[in-house]
């Protein structure tokens, strides 16, 4: 589904029955297949008010989402509908629709408490739907947000202060939109007109007092305050006055609905299009249908173990899969790249390790870009490990195919001396000097051979070697020549093997130093890589907490307009930590300890023979990049 899923319907999700939470597979592998990025809307709100109504024309459809026409509630568990996104491309909708809250056929209302809490962190927008006005009964039967504190958690580790971890809630939070149906009120505050957005912030306004009926009735709206960075409120008119339309609502053609209606439902399906956002995790990891799979079944999971999900599990665990996957994409890449770019054998040595260094640079980015949360860099370092492994493997090839090549030249270019050897030609009079320009043609022959590859030379002297004994045996049998003469010939020719033997001791030498600066170059550039990832996440992770400072800012200054002193000053704790926060994050310190401790990790794993100075070496590099 890489062009965007094609669902004629809605498919169920995480099933409810018997209030027991469990995740239908097939839904499952509909989001395993879509790889693009994905904007989560879900829909909360008591049972009959019409939310599947609204998902359907979010979908663009009629029908889709069931509506019903009684007072029994219709959706079960959370239904979902995936769509292309109407004006994000390349990303997926997934609208989600939740069963009805406050049913009183229910045993268990914690059930629909865990209903409400998965609404919330599956999406990146949240639709609560209610009906009439927003009065303090509409706000305490949204009650559900008020216990959000007990059902999730932002971190794995308890809070120092043994309290819970919900001032972070609002880094990872959808936004926040009420849709109130069937509204009949004007909007207007002391006789002035009002925006439907100021409408619902003086809903949320506390009310003063301190006894306990008070402080109750301020929770939901504390909470929402807290919680949700952005919030919008949309209000509409009733569809239709007529009651047989309303119960066959999903039949009713659009001409034949209230215009107030039509156009109020046009102006909130715009907004839901034009203002979500792509569903991110912690520190702007962006979610993908694939990733959201994953979501779903780990939160359902933890939730039917007893346990309260916990986002920093969640998160660890999908960086656990996505990190595999990553690591395994790039060193498919590196081999694919390589076997479609290296003609065996190559020219030189040198030729094959530049290619190398070019695909793992790829591979390497391919890496760091589908990666998230590697902590320690565990999954870079068993990269690094495949790839030079990979690597050796190419170089092993890369060698046989240059000796079974060279050989073959050889043994071809020497046939006719070794038959000429076996015919006694040599065996004469002046045969040694013709056995000498035969073997010189061969060579200048062989020289003139293109790309012999690495093993050229050795594979050469090796046939030289082999020739030495015959070489002996005809100049002794020469009596063309004097005993002065053959000394000074056998002389020269074992001059000429030292020389040789001297010329490729220097060329192992020279690719020793080649590959110790192909280890040193890949060194270089899954540090240079790492470094520049490790700037982009703490910029991510600076911005995420300079948006909840801000955040938190506003909601203190609202409290002491609203004259509630006391509880403003109580956020001055959470304030000045999350201002300490943000000071430590911005020290790079921290990401030189980091990268310092992955050189002296990677050093051992690509440097077979680590040398003395290559610590040294890295150590300079580490202060340049």
């Amino acid at each position: 589904m890489a062009s965007g899923p094609n669902m004629r319907a809605p498919i169920c999700l995480v099933e409810n029955i018997n209030e027991q939470l469990s995740v239908n597979q097939e839904a499952l592998q509909i989001l395993e297949q879509i790889s693009q990025p994905v904007v989560v809307v879900a829909i909360v709100g008591l049972y009959r008010t019409g939310k599947s109504y609204l998902m359907n024309c979010l979908a663009g459809q009629n029908h889709g989402f069931p509506l019903g026409s009684t007072v029994q509630s219709e959706t079960k568990g959370i239904w979902m509908w995936c769509v292309p996104h109407p004006s994000k491309p390349n990303h997926t909708l997934v609208l989600l629709d939740t069963e009805g809250l406050g049913d009183v056929e229910k045993g268990d209302p914690k059930n629909d408490s865990w209903i409400f809490a998965l609404a919330v962190l599956l999406s990146s927008m949240l639709i609560y739907n209610s009906m009439g006005t927003i009065t303090n009964q509409a706000l305490e039967q949204l009650h559900y947000v008020t216990e959000l504190t007990e059902l999730i958690r932002a971190k794995s580790s308890p809070t120092p202060d043994g309290g819970d971890d919900s001032m972070e809630f609002v880094s990872f939070f959808p936004d926040f939109v009420w849709t109130v149906r069937d509204f009949t009120l004007e909007l207007k505050l002391k006789g002035h007109p009002i925006t439907e957005d100021e409408y619902l912030e003086n809903a949320l306004k506390l009310i003063p007092g301190g006894n306990p009926k008070v402080q109750i009735a301020n929770l939901p709206r504390e909470c929402i305050r807290h919680f949700f960075l952005k919030r919008k409120c949309f209000v509409f008119d009733q569809p239709t006055k007529d009651k047989d339309l309303l119960a066959n609502i999903e039949n009713v053609p659009e001409s034949e609905l209230d215009p107030k209606f039509q156009e109020q439902t046009k102006n909130f399906c715009s907004y839901i299009y034009t203002q979500s956002r792509t569903k991110t995790l912690r520190e702007g990891i962006m979610v993908t249908g694939k990733r959201l799979q994953t979501l779903v079944v780990t939160y359902v999971d933890t939730i039917n173990s007893g346990v309260v999900p916990c986002l920093e599990n969640a998160v660890t665990i999908l960086a656990q899969i996505e990190n595999s996957a990553a690591m395994q994409k790039a060193a498919d890449h590196y081999s694919e790249q390589m076997v479609q770019q290296v003609r065996f054998p190559t020219d030189t040595l040198q030729e094959l390790l530049d290619l190398h260094t070019a695909c793992e640079r790829e591979a390497i980015a391919i890496f760091m870009e589908k990666s998230f949360k590697d902590e320690k860099q565990e999954f870079q370092k068993k990269l690094v490990k495949i790839i030079k492994d990979k690597k050796d493997n190419f170089m092993l090839q890369n060698e046989e195919e240059s000796v079974k090549y060279c050989q073959a030249k050889l043994d071809q270019l020497s046939a006719a001396l070794m038959e000429s050897i076996s015919a006694g030609t040599f065996s004469v009079p002046g045969g040694h000097k013709l056995y000498l320009e035969t073997k010189e043609r061969i060579k200048g022959d062989y020289c003139n051979v293109p790309r012999k590859g690495v093993k050229a030379n050795e594979v050469l002297q090796s046939f030289l070697q082999s020739q030495m004994t015959i070489e002996k045996s005809i100049l002794q049998a020469d009596e063309a020549l004097t005993d002065g003469e053959k000394a000074m010939a056998e002389e020269r020719a074992r001059k000429e093997a030292a020389e040789k033997e001297q010329e490729l001791m220097k060329q192992k030498l020279q690719e020793q130093e080649q590959h110790r600066e192909a280890e040193r170059r890949s060194l270089e550039e899954n540090i240079s890589q790492l470094k520049e990832k490790m700037e982009q996440d703490r910029e991510n992770i600076i911005r995420e907490q300079t948006m909840m400072l801000e955040h938190k800012l506003k909601v203190q200054e609202d409290l002491l307009t609203e004259q509630f002193r006391k509880k403003s000053e109580a956020m001055n704790a959470e304030i000045n930590q999350l201002r300490n926060t943000i000071e430590t994050g911005n020290d790079s310190h921290l990401i030189s300890e980091t990268l310092s401790m992955i050189i002296m990790e990677l050093i051992p794993i690509l440097f077979a023979k680590p040398i003395g100075n290559i610590v040294t070496r890295m150590s300079s590099l580490f202060k340049k990049i």
